[in-house]
């Protein structure tokens, strides 16, 4: 029985390490390990709760915006402050360009390797490659000519030898099933997907000031002027930019990223049956589409699903979710076989593994700097699968009309969306969800700009000696990778206590104190592996839930000694 180690996983943000016990082609058991640490809610103790987005925010540079809105929530929570609708929709639009950038960015750029590969282009007919792209997309530059000229470039990147991150990819190996033609169609749109999302995204410099990191956000609303008639605020032609960037947007997710999926997906039907994991869903809703922020608007709704049960969506409720750290390099000081609401949790890196260079971690013991959340003792799956498998068992129209479509085109059963390919169909299906919403929420800002709305912040409780002695919140998003929370505890204005967990955290999850692996640890039982040299097959199902381990990690060194110091003079 061999003990395969992925370290790093790449095509990720943050150091992933997977092992894994392969006897007779196939994984028996995983464990996934978070190898760095954070240590942000240490460094959030004492500040001003006002400026948590701004360092929470620093998290991550993928998933941008993300932990600023939920963290403006949190504080917003704990104070009582409700934002304007002006603000919701500006958050909304946000969030909706985040979605459909950072999905199309993941399919082609993070996960298109594991399905496409490159040197099997090098042998394509460019004329067949425009007659397949022909057959499922009328996209412009889906021509004969166009693929020749990827062919020519990519031949004389291969003759240069300097093939940089290309050069470790597991080419050539069984696993591929794609011909030469929609190799070379997927590798030209993983090139003109570079050049789109770069387009795409700049709604948010004009929302945000600026990506990643966006600077508009605050405690009770946004910072950024509304004014029809000036130069200087969101005004008419600064609508008409984004509605041109929504249409571009539109244009590439239908016309290509779909087509695209829905092709590559056709070839590895057998995925269908592989991934599944915990068999637990889980959701804290999002967009409200109603600007008061009536969560019984949201796009996404919330909601629990235990055991593929799609017959009983449950309530999401925030008080369930605890953390453990049996597994984890972490202490409690009431003891490790403990389950702590974030309200309660502590953040004591403690790390007790092998020392570097070390063949194998001690999987029995502790193996991970990432805590294990459970929701009411369950583990559970967040993400794009999570979303809308929610959304389709409550009953949303659009998703329910979009996963039966793509559950007919491939022919497949709804018990497929329990799998690897689930999950990578389940990214394209809310990004076509949210790239049609878009112009609804630009009409819904429109109509707000033009009723002479235009206030972007509550205006109220900024002053701390507005609050109470003690406060505590929690705030929700339901971001790319899944559902993300931030748990803030003020006294006498000041964080006294911070935590997040983020969908890696509760994706890539080590096992508990009861032995229950995490989603990537069960996903990952009984995939094959046909070379265990080059594990491509593990990779897939890694892949498909987006890791980003730099959130889910909880800057210190092992020994919890600061690495350096940052005076402001």
């Amino acid at each position: 029985m061999a003990r395969l180690v992925i370290d790093p996983v790449t095509r990720i943000e943050g150091h992933l390490r997977i092992e894994a016990q392969v006897a007779n082609g196939h994984v028996r058991e995983a464990w996934a390990s978070g190898t760095m640490f954070r240590g942000l809610e240490l460094i959030l103790q004492g500040r001003d709760p006002r400026d948590a987005w701004l360092f929470t925010q620093r998290i991550c540079n993928v998933c941008t915006m993300v932990h600023a809105l939920a963290s403006v929530r949190a504080v917003e929570d704990a104070l009582g402050v409700k934002p304007p609708p002006l603000a919701v929709l500006i958050r909304n639009l946000i969030t909706a360009f985040q979605y459909v950038q950072d999905h199309v960015v993941h399919f082609y750029h993070l996960h298109a390797l594991d399905w496409v590969d490159i040197t099997s282009a090098l042998k394509a007919d460019p004329a067949d490659a425009a007659a397949l792209a022909g057959s499922i997309s009328d996209w412009p530059e889906n021509s004969a000519q166009q693929f020749k000229d990827v062919q020519d470039k990519l031949k004389a990147f291969v003759a240069s030898g300097m093939l940089g991150i290309y050069a470790n990819g597991y080419w050539g190996h069984p696993a591929y099933k794609l011909p030469p033609a929609a190799n070379l169609m997927a590798v030209a749109h993983y090139l003109q997907a570079l050049d789109w999302q770069k387009e795409v995204i700049k709604a948010h410099a004009v929302l945000g000031g600026k990506n990643p990191l966006l600077q508009t956000f605050l405690v009770g609303g946004m910072a950024i002027p509304v004014d029809p008639s000036s130069p200087w605020a969101l005004n008419a032609d600064r609508l008409a930019l984004l509605r041109s960037l929504a249409a571009k947007g539109k244009e590439f997710v239908e016309k290509v990223y779909i087509p695209d999926l829905l092709a590559v997906a056709s070839f590895y039907k057998d995925w269908a049956g592989l991934g599944e994991g915990t068999k637990n869903f889980l959701t804290c809703g999002e967009l409200p589409l109603d600007p008061s922020g009536d969560p019984r608007s949201f796009a996404f709704p919330s909601g629990v699903i235990l055991d593929r049960n799609l017959s009983s969506v449950q309530p999401f409720r925030q008080e369930k979710v605890t953390e453990q750290v049996a597994r984890s390099w972490y202490h409690y000081t009431a003891g490790e076989a403990r389950a702590f609401h974030p309200w309660e949790g502590e953040t004591i890196p403690r790390y007790s593994g092998p020392k570097p260079p070390y063949e194998h971690l001690d999987v029995e013991s502790k193996y991970s700097w990432l805590k294990a959340p459970r929701y009411d003792g369950h583990p559970m799956e967040v993400g794009p699968l999570a979303r809308v498998l929610v959304a389709y068992a409550s009953g949303t129209k659009r998703i329910k009309e979009l996963v039966d479509l793509v559950l007919t085109k491939l022919d497949a059963p709804p018990a497929a969306l329990f799998s690897t390919l689930g999950r990578t169909a389940a990214r394209g299906i809310e990004t076509l969800y949210m790239a049609e919403l878009i112009p609804t929420l630009l009409d819904q800002l429109t109509a707000a700009m033009k009723s002479g709305d235009t206030k972007t912040h509550a205006g109220r409780m900024w002053d701390p000696s507005e609050w109470p002695k003690e406060a505590r919140g929690a705030g929700f998003h339901e971001a790319p990778r899944g559902a993300l929370g931030h748990w803030v505890l003020i006294e006498d204005g000041k964080i006294s206590r911070y935590q997040c967990v983020v969908p890696t955290t509760w994706n890539a999850s080590p096992r508990d104190w009861a032995g229950t692996p995490g989603p990537y640890e069960a996903a990952l039982a009984g995939t094959p592996v046909a070379d265990e040299a080059k594990p491509i097959e593990i990779l897939r199902t890694i892949h498909s839930f987006d890791p980003c381990i730099a959130c889910a990690v909880h800057v210190l060194d092992a020994r919890g000694t600061p690495v350096s110091v940052v005076e402001a003079v």
